[in-house]
């Protein structure tokens, strides 16, 4: 994403609109309709679902918890919740900025549920750091 797009999305300077509120709303509702659109999801009691954002130069992070009493885990909620909060700020920027990619969308943690908690650990190697590399 261009600087100037995000300085834009940030400044609420866009032409469409709000492209956070309106992001954030396309986020709740995605996260309710997931097993509607993910054929082996179950429906599940979606009880809190927050949507958020941190502004960089040249992106947007976006994050979503969701939270259910439910009997099964609500990650394809949270992860509906992301994507398509990101397709969201794509559609109101596009305009503006085609350079724009959707990157690395990612369950960062878990708790309850079967399987039970579960959280992702950050990776530390970098590119050169294993012989095994290629360039």
């Amino acid at each position: 994403m261009l600087p100037e797009t995000t300085a834009s999305v940030a400044a609420n300077a866009m032409n469409k609109g709000d492209v956070l509120a309106t992001a954030r709303v396309a986020g709740i509702q995605a996260a309710k309709l997931a097993s509607t659109l993910l054929p082996m999801s179950h429906p599940v009691l979606v009880g809190n679902v927050y949507v958020n954002f941190t502004i960089a130069d040249t992106h947007i992070d976006v994050e979503a918890s969701v939270d259910t009493v439910d009997r099964t885990g609500v990650e394809m909620e949270a992860m509906m919740a992301v994507t398509v909060a990101a397709l969201t700020i794509y559609d109101m920027c596009k305009s503006t900025d085609r350079t724009m990619t959707i990157e690395e969308v990612a369950l960062w943690e878990k708790a309850g549920g079967r399987s039970g908690s579960w959280r992702r650990e950050v990776a530390t190697r970098t590119l050169g750091a294993d012989p095994d590399d290629s360039k």
